[in-house]
């Protein structure tokens, strides 16, 4: 919550978490968490250079829109 908050706030369009792999329990509840957020524009996997699975990306909106 901090790092989103603190990307948010200092603008950055774009925020990286890093979960593993595992089950993937721990995705799906981020996930599930981020689903919920109005600033948050769209998350997905990382490409094969960021991580892949492991690794999900969040776009954030613009906040001046």
């Amino acid at each position: 919550e901090k790092a989103l908050d603190k990307a948010m706030l200092s603008g950055q369009a774009q925020l990286e978490i890093v979960h593993g792999s595992g089950t993937g329990a721990l995705k799906k509840a981020i996930r599930g968490y981020l689903k919920g957020l109005n600033f948050v524009q769209s998350y997905a996997d990382g490409g094969s250079g960021e991580g892949g699975g492991a690794v999900t990306l969040v776009r954030l909106k613009d906040g001046s829109s």
